[in-house]
């Protein structure tokens, strides 16, 4: 069940047999030449939304703009400041909590989210300790490469050349839902360097495609449909467990 695509009277009548929501998010930034902008919101949506298709899940609609000013300097690229990000999901929470829904749970697609997210989930308990009041609901944060079997798959998958930016995982997820997407690019070097990230010039500097430590190259639209099958089990393996907390 999506919830933009339903009416209200709909979403009170499943909040009469499930209390539980999953909020796509990511983020809007360069997955170097060959990966779409919207990558890293695009892969939980795109598992979500098969996810909801094979189980009884409700999703949100995705939280598509993140934590990515290290990116800023690849055009398209969209950031917001952690204090505003933070305040969005606060806001996200108590609308959603608000109506009812007990278990929050928020499928993240960018690693400089975490920080973040999980700041915002301390400042939202936090009014409630300091209020001595019991907090009515549960949020959970899960990467969707971190759900049950999808590390040992990509590993399989890329025994070189995965890296952690620009991966050929995530953009493999991409190619699968959308093939009249899918771009390629001589990679210059093949894998690219690593390193430390800081702010937008010095990124720019380091990873001058934006990738890091990856080859995009190695990515197919069959690997894709690979992962996504695997992380649609594991997504609903994992909601189960949530729902049973």
């Amino acid at each position: 069940m999506l919830l933009a695509f339903s009416t209200w009277p709909e979403i009170d009548e499943r909040l009469k047999s499930s209390r539980t929501v999953i909020i796509p998010i990511g983020s809007n930034e360069q997955h170097g030449p060959m990966g779409l902008l919207g990558t890293d919101w695009l892969c939980p949506e795109i598992i979500a939304h098969a996810a909801e298709k094979s189980g009884d899940l409700l999703i949100a609609p995705t939280f598509n703009i993140g934590m990515a000013q290290h990116h800023l300097s690849f055009s398209g690229t969209i950031s917001l400041r952690p204090s505003t990000f933070m305040a969005a999901i606060s806001d996200w929470v108590n609308s959603l909590a608000r109506h009812g829904f007990d278990r929050i749970y928020f499928l993240n697609g960018h690693g400089g989210n975490v920080a973040t997210i999980e700041a915002a989930f301390s400042e939202i308990y936090s009014d409630y300790s300091y209020a001595a009041e019991p907090c009515p609901f549960i949020l959970k944060l899960r990467n969707w490469w971190d759900l049950p079997g999808i590390s040992r798959l990509c590993a399989k998958l890329y025994p070189t050349g995965h890296g952690t930016h620009a991966t050929p995982s995530e953009i493999a997820v991409t190619f699968a839902a959308y093939p009249d997407r899918v771009k390629s690019h001589t990679m210059e070097p093949q894998v690219a360097p690593n390193g430390p990230i800081r702010d937008a010039l010095d990124y720019r500097a380091r990873f001058t495609d934006g990738r890091i430590g990856s080859d995009s190259s190695l990515a197919t639209v069959e690997d894709g449909q690979k992962i996504i099958d695997a992380a649609v089990a594991g997504l609903i393996d994992d909601i189960a467990k949530f729902d049973a907390e």
